[in-house]
C-alpha cells in the first residue's frame, strides 16, 4: 500500500483510507456489524492504517466499531474523528457566530466522549465536523484545541469542509491554524483543484479526501432502476430524475475513457489519489469486496495524463445534499 505524509503532522498514512460513515447504522442503511468488522479488520491486513469516524456517524456506535478493531490490532493505525457543531446545523450557516458550533468546552467535552467510545487514549487527528472562514478570529475554540495537544489527547487538528465548499476554508489553511482538511473532491467535482489543493499545498495541510464516488453514482451501479433501503439518505440524495442523470453522466465518462462501466469505480479512486496534494482518500467500505476492490484499485498507481485530460471535462459542481 502506497503511504503518503499527512502535511505537516509527519505521520505516514495510506493512500486508501477507510470512511466510516456507512457502518454506522443510521443514513446508510443495510450495514452488518460483524460484516463491518471483518472489512475493517481486512482493511488493517491488506495495509490501510487511516480510519475516519465521526461522533455524528450513529450516534457514536461507528466509533465503538472503530475503536474496538483499532484497539485489537497489532498494527499502528491512526484514528480521525469528528466533533458535531452544538447548534447541530450541517453545513454551516453564514452568520452564525462559532460559539453556537464550537465553544471551548464543547470541544473538550465531546473530544472526552469520543476517547471514551473508541477506548483510545488519543484521537491522531481531531476535526471540526463543518467549518466556515467567518470562525478564524472568532470563539475560544483554539485554546481547546492547544490544551487538548498538550495534553496528548489529540495529535492533530482539522476541519472537514462544508459540501462542496473548498474555497470556504483557504483563509484558514493560510493561517496556519490547521493541520489537515477535510473535502469532496471526485470526477465531478474537482473544485479544489482551484484554490483549495494549492494553498494546501503552499501551507503542507494535509488533504483527506471523501466522497470519491459520490455516494455511489461514480460506481456506474446507480441507475435509473435502483432502489434504497428504507430510511436510507441516498432516497433524498438521488430524488428525482438525479439517478437518470447521473447514470447518464456516468456512461458518458466510461466512454470517453473507453472503459467498461464496472471499471468506472476504480478509475474514480484512482483519479483522486492521482493528484498531488492529496494524502488519503476514505471511501465507505462496508464489505469485505468493497475492500479488497479498492486496494487493488489504488496499488494500480496514479491515472496517465491522457486518462485525466479526459476526465476534466466532466466537472459537474452541483449539490444533491440540499
Amino acid at each position: 500500500m502506497i503511504q503518503r505524509t499527512l502535511g505537516k503532522t509527519e505521520l505516514q498514512i495510506s493512500v486508501l483510507g477507510y470512511g466510516a460513515w456507512g457502518i454506522g447504522g443510521s443514513m446508510w442503511i443495510g450495514a452488518d456489524d460483524d460484516e463491518s468488522l471483518r472489512a475493517l479488520r481486512r482493511a488493517i491486513e491488506l495495509g490501510v492504517n487511516f480510519i475516519d469516524t465521526a461522533a455524528g456517524y450513529g450516534a457514536g456506535h461507528s466509533e465503538r466499531l472503530v475503536g474496538r478493531v483499532v484497539r485489537d490490532s497489532a498494527e499502528t493505525v491512526y484514528v480521525a474523528t469528528k466533533i458535531p457543531p452544538k447548534n447541530m446545523q450541517w453545513p454551516s450557516r453564514a452568520g452564525v457566530h462559532v460559539s453556537e458550533a464550537f465553544p471551548a468546552d464543547w470541544v473538550v467535552e465531546q473530544t472526552e466522549a469520543s476517547l471514551e467510545r473508541l477506548g483510545l487514549d488519543r484521537i491522531d487527528v481531531q476535526q471540526f465536523h463543518v467549518w466556515s472562514d467567518e470562525w478564524i478570529d472568532q470563539g475560544d475554540w483554539r485554546d481547546a484545541i492547544e490544551q487538548l495537544k498538550r495534553d496528548g489527547k489529540i495529535g492533530a487538528f482539522g476541519v472537514s469542509i462544508n459540501d462542496h465548499q473548498p474555497a470556504n476554508a483557504v483563509r484558514l489553511v493560510e493561517s496556519g491554524q490547521v493541520d489537515t482538511v477535510q473535502v469532496i473532491y471526485n470526477v465531478f467535482d474537482q473544485s479544489p483543484e482551484d484554490e483549495l489543493f494549492p494553498a494546501c499545498e503552499a501551507a503542507s495541510v494535509g488533504v483527506i479526501v471523501r466522497v470519491p464516488f459520490d455516494e455511489g453514482s461514480l460506481t456506474g451501479r446507480i441507475r435509473p432502476d435502483t432502489e434504497f433501503p428504507d430510511g436510507d439518505f441516498r432516497h433524498r440524495y438521488f430524488g428525482g430524475d438525479r439517478k437518470q442523470q447521473v447514470w447518464e453522466r456516468a456512461q458518458a465518462v466510461a466512454t470517453d475513457l473507453e472503459v467498461p462501466i464496472d471499471e468506472l469505480a476504480e478509475i474514480a479512486l484512482r483519479f483522486c489519489v492521482t493528484h498531488p496534494a492529496v494524502s488519503t482518500a476514505i471511501p465507505g467500505m462496508r464489505t469485505v469486496r468493497n475492500v479488497e476492490r479498492n486496494v487493488a484499485a489504488v496499488n494500480l498507481g496514479p491515472l496517465s495524463e491522457a486518462q485525466l485530460a479526459a476526465l476534466r471535462p466532466h466537472r459537474w459542481v452541483r449539490s444533491f445534499y440540499g
